[in-house]
């Protein structure tokens, strides 16, 4: 038998079996059964319909972990249209440049971030602007719950959707500073969900803390995976270590995520507060991806805390869970150092480690090469970017997609990091081109020269940090280098450390050699990628 396999199936499920069940936990602690959940949903897309989105149209979202945004990607894909989550972290030119891509023909956005949509909407083609918390909002926007509560709750009639129509949309930093939507069918996003089900051990009686920001692979794949299983979504709306403990033991969660940054940060706080507890009546576990959390983190987190780590690895592009350490039978045999590392392939995934001719390295865990990846959760295009597509998945394997990461790789098949391939800088788990942050201090009138590399960092994983030639005469400070950053870039891409120096190492065309660069910061560590 040949079933489509479509998003709508994960909901569909959680009402046939969970219906009385507690789904959804608001950020204020409104909990919603799937029942009134699934209520929710129906009025979203028939609030969609009423304003003429059609099947295949793009509905964008623009919101931190709350129901409401659960409500919209269920709500937008049960009647074929397109979900794209957008980053809350960036500015208003990144969404200038999103909105258009994508041709968002409508754009819902949270009261504290829908500041950066009001500047372009002009701009874009996006003709419906739905606000969360409206009066809070300047400008002209439709008050998201009154826009839902003025319609049915009936269930809309659904189009014929095929699996491999498109679902979503999820934008991830481009090496030439251009963000690339990824687009995920249904077919891919059930795919992934599956096998996160399989790695993460989720059960219809977890309670799943939202600390891992949804918008990222849309939550990777956790906004359908625990719905179909019949757990419960609690909402946060951002990390911060207090709220996530209280959390913790108020709702007794049992599964979270976060970035080495999140482990970090837990960790800090629980030194300033030792008294603090850390879980509810169950055990807790966090999974955790970017970069690989240290062996302090890790001892640290799991007989301290008292929290279960498991490890894995991917992109945006890979859904994104490709590999894991998660191996009962690998821990017994090697402890737990193997999880600094980010272990083997999924299930129903083929991972290989390829030299510059496509060919397999050798399971020596010293040779490095290049990450590809086959995969029913990989993505299936970057969406107007044929070039970029083709180049993703034929460089030097065809078939395979290119992550740009190198690594080397064990005779158990387990895969360790060791550089990266594409000008990318991985900090508190978000993707920053390099690029990108250069263009903006070339900008600069007393910047001659600027290199943007990482750098090791604690807290980060990496830190971005650029290294600055000035013009004769100019006298530049830190402080003015990032504030200069700041008002062109996101948060998160400003530079956290800024280096004065006299030249930079260049080739004999002009180029500057970064990778010395990098060598010269990392020549103390195991390899040239970052762990929190």
């Amino acid at each position: 038998m040949n079933v489509e396999m479509l998003t709508t199936d994960f909901l569909d499920r959680a009402v046939d079996l969970y219906s009385d069940v507690v789904g959804v936990v608001s950020h204020e602690g409104t909990e919603y059964t799937y029942a009134e959940f699934a209520d929710r949903v129906n009025q979203v897309s028939n609030a969609l319909l009423e304003m003429g989105v059609e099947q295949g149209d793009r509905v964008a979202l623009l919101s931190p972990n709350t129901h409401y945004f659960l409500e919209t990607l269920y709500g937008t894909n049960q009647i074929g249209a397109v979900f794209v989550p957008m980053n809350y972290l960036l500015t208003p030119d990144d969404f200038d440049y999103i909105l258009n891509d994508c041709e968002a023909s409508v754009v819902i956005a949270d009261y504290d971030y829908a500041h950066n949509i009001e500047p372009v909407r002009d701009e874009v083609p996006a003709e419906h602007f739905v606000g969360y918390r409206a009066d809070d909002i300047d400008g002209e926007w439709t008050d998201y719950e009154e826009w839902i509560g003025a319609q049915s709750t009936s269930a809309p009639e659904r189009p014929d959707i095929d699996e491999d129509d498109d679902a979503s949309v999820n934008y991830t930093s481009g090496t030439t500073g251009d963000p690339k939507g990824v687009v995920r069918t249904h077919r891919t996003e059930q795919w992934h969900a599956l096998i996160l089900n399989q790695h993460m051990e989720i059960s219809d009686d977890d309670t799943y803390l939202w600390t891992l920001p949804m918008f990222h692979c849309n939550g990777w794949g956790h906004t359908y995976a625990i719905t179909g299983t019949g757990g419960t979504h609690v909402c946060q709306r951002t990390f911060d270590a207090e709220s996530t403990l209280r959390r913790v033991r108020e709702h007794d969660v049992s599964f979270l995520c976060g970035a080495p940054t999140v482990l970090n940060r837990l960790v800090s706080y629980i030194e300033e507060n030792p008294d603090v507890e850390t879980t509810g009546d169950r055990d807790v576990r966090i999974a955790t991806a970017g970069s690989a959390p240290a062996t302090a983190t890790i001892t640290t987190v799991e007989d301290e805390i008292g929290w279960r780590i498991i490890h894995i690895y991917g992109l945006t592009e890979t859904a994104p869970v490709i590999t894991t350490s998660n191996s009962p039978r690998r821990l017994a045999e090697r402890g737990r150092n193997l999880k600094v590392s980010q272990g083997s392939e999924a299930l129903c995934t083929d991972v290989r480690v390829v030299d510059d001719d496509g060919n397999d390295v050798p399971n020596d865990n010293g040779t490095i090469g290049e990450i590809v990846v086959q995969g029913n959760q990989v993505m299936d295009r970057y969406l107007n970017k044929a070039e970029a597509t083709h180049e993703a998945f034929n460089a030097k394997r065809p078939g395979y997609f290119h992550t740009g990461d190198l690594a080397t790789i064990d005779e158990d098949g387990m895969i360790t990091i060791q550089d990266r391939q594409k000008d990318i800088i991985i900090s508190g788990g978000e993707n920053v081109s390099s690029i990108e942050v250069e263009d903006v201090l070339y900008d600069h009138p007393d910047i001659a020269k600027a290199a943007v590399i990482p750098t090791p960092s604690e807290e980060w994983g990496e830190a971005v940090t650029a290294l600055i030639v000035q013009k004769p005469g100019a006298g530049l400070t830190i402080e003015a280098v990032k504030e200069f950053a700041g008002e062109r870039l996101a948060r998160y891409k400003i530079p956290k450390v800024v280096e004065f120096v006299d030249e930079l190492p260049e080739t004999a065309t002009g180029k500057i050699q970064k990778y010395q660069l990098r060598q010269e910061y990392w020549e103390d560590e195991e390899r040239l990628v970052g762990q929190g």
